[in-house]
Order: C-alpha cells, then sequence, then structure tokens
C-alpha cells in the first residue's frame, strides 16, 4: 500500500443507488467520483463474496488506486466464556482474511468481544488468547501479511477502549489498532472535547505500540449518539450538529505526526459524501510542498 492517507466509506452510500449503479465491481468507479482511494468492505452478517468476486473488485479497485479492506464478522466474540465460540470465531477472522486477500487488501477490522458477564480484565485474558489463536492459524494457512485490526468498540459493556485495544495490538506487530472516534466519544459520554483529548489518544498509540505503527493507524470515523449510561446508540451524519466528534483535531494530528492511515468513513447513509469532506480537511492542514520538493 502507498505511503499515503487514504480516505473511503464503509459500504456504499445511498448515493450508489441513486446515481444509477447496482453491481459491486462497480464501486470504484462510484468512489473515483468522490476523489476517494479507500474502501471498507463490509462482512458484518459473513463473509459471502466469493474468491472470484473479491478478485474481480480488487482488481478494479487497483487500477484506480483504491485500498480495500474488510469488516468480519459482528458476531465474532474472542472473549466469549465458550471456547467453542472463540473456535468459531477464529475461523471468521480467517474467512475474512482469504476474502481481503483475494481482493489484494491487508487489513481486517475485528469486533473483540463483550465484558457484560465478566470482568474486564477476564475479558481481555480471553481475547488475547483467542487472538493467538488467530494469529497462528493466519500463519498457518500463509496469510500472514493480512492485519488485524482491533476495533474500539462503542457501547461501555464492549470489550474495546483505547487501552484494550492497544493491548490486543501488543501482542504482534503486524496488527494495527482500529481507532472509532466516534465509538470512543460514545463510550465516554462525549469526553472528546478538546484538542487534548484526541492528541492523548495519538499519544497512547505512539507510547504503546511506537511511531511507526502509530503513522499507518486503522480508523472509523462517524458522528454517533449515545445514551448516557451505555454508549452508543446510532450513527449520524456530518449535517448533525449536536452529537461529536470532530473531525479536524484528527486531521490536524494526522497531518503534524506524519500520519498516513487507512480512515473509514461509517455516516449513516453518506458516508461516501463525509469521506469526501474529510479528505478535503485533512488536505487542508498539509503545509505546502516547496519547489524543489516531491509532491
Amino acid at each position: 500500500m502507498n505511503r499515503i492517507s487514504r480516505f473511503g466509506p464503509a459500504g456504499n452510500s445511498e448515493s450508489f443507488t441513486t446515481m444509477g449503479y447496482k453491481k459491486t465491481e462497480q464501486i470504484p468507479e462510484y468512489l473515483a467520483q468522490f476523489g476517494l482511494n479507500a474502501f471498507e468492505y463490509q462482512c458484518g452478517r459473513g463473509v459471502r463474496i466469493s474468491s472470484d468476486a473479491a478478485g474481480r473488485l480488487g482488481a478494479l479497485a487497483a487500477e484506480r488506486d483504491i485500498a480495500l479492506s474488510l469488516h468480519a464478522p459482528y458476531y465474532i466474540s474472542l472473549s466469549s466464556l465458550e471456547e467453542e465460540k472463540r473456535r468459531n470465531s477464529v475461523d471468521y477472522i480467517l474467512q475474512s482474511a482469504r476474502a481481503v486477500k483475494a481482493m489484494g487488501g491487508e487489513r481486517i477490522v475485528v469486533h473483540t468481544g463483550s465484558c457484560a458477564k465478566l470482568s474486564r480484565g477476564q475479558a481481555l485474558a480471553l481475547a488475547m488468547e483467542s487472538m493467538r489463536w488467530a494469529l497462528d492459524a493466519l500463519d498457518a494457512e500463509g496469510l500472514g501479511g493480512v492485519r488485524i485490526c482491533p476495533e474500539v468498540m462503542g457501547k461501555v459493556n464492549q470489550l474495546g477502549t483505547v487501552d484494550e485495544v492497544l493491548t490486543l495490538c501488543s501482542l504482534d506487530e503486524r496488527m494495527l489498532p482500529c481507532i472509532d472516534f466516534g465509538h470512543l466519544n460514545a463510550r465516554t459520554f462525549g469526553g472528546l472535547r478538546s484538542f487534548a483529548d484526541y492528541a492523548a489518544v495519538f499519544e497512547a498509540i505512539e507510547n504503546r505500540l511506537g511511531l511507526s505503527r502509530l503513522r499507518e493507524y486503522h480508523a472509523h470515523f462517524s458522528k454517533i449518539q449515545y445514551t448516557e449510561n451505555g454508549g452508543e446508540k446510532c450513527h449520524l451524519t456530518f449535517a448533525d450538529t449536536r452529537y461529536g466528534p470532530d473531525f479536524e483535531p484528527v486531521a490536524e494530528l494526522t497531518a503534524q505526526k506524519g500520519c498516513h492511515p487507512v480512515i473509514i468513513c461509517e455516516s449513516a447513509g453518506t458516508q461516501a459524501e463525509d469521506a469526501r469532506t474529510m479528505r478535503q480537511i485533512y488536505e487542508g492542514f498539509l503545509q505546502p510542498k516547496g519547489k524543489d520538493e516531491p509532491i
């Protein structure tokens, strides 16, 4: 993957169909009209894309320099008390890795599980063990190049604080954190308020995982409505003015730190449009090149 910052949607916006598009293989053409260079294929309800279809999508995306990632099934639970469910979750990760490799991508985003029936420490210990199984399974199948990105989650009773995600990523250098800023803001009841709040996230990644992995972080971004006790309620669009978070601090810090992340927009129905807005905001923070510097 080229070392440039990438922006794109999670799945298709409502405008995909209103503009007359119907087929998966038309996604790269659609994204190019928005100036986007990333796309996260959604497998939340199961990995159902065939290897042939994945290959066709990947080839068309590569022609337009669009990087593909994949969201693994939502029902993965690496922290389940039932070993069978955790073993099944490893298989779902394998299925996701096969699909993203067929697409020519390298990142899969994974939910880690729940803390509703056990302590956070117990849940994290189980998830760490399950993640080791998953990494071993990827290696055994020749999929070691696929990067697992555990996601910061939006509900309080879910495993997936920033610290928990970084602890999981400490297992292996190929792993990257998926920092979902909307989820983080929701689970902390609007905790992303000041520039310092955002900077603390970047500093935590750098301190725990190093500058190199900070610079290639994976992210989800959307405004999210939340309740005052449980966290995440529903995804919104950039038109919302009541709920956060704001993208400007993320863009500024990404530019300051010299990062080249993949940032995926999860707005409700306007994810391509809002991803374009994010790219424009980010580019506004880039320092202009001198005339003798390469662009």
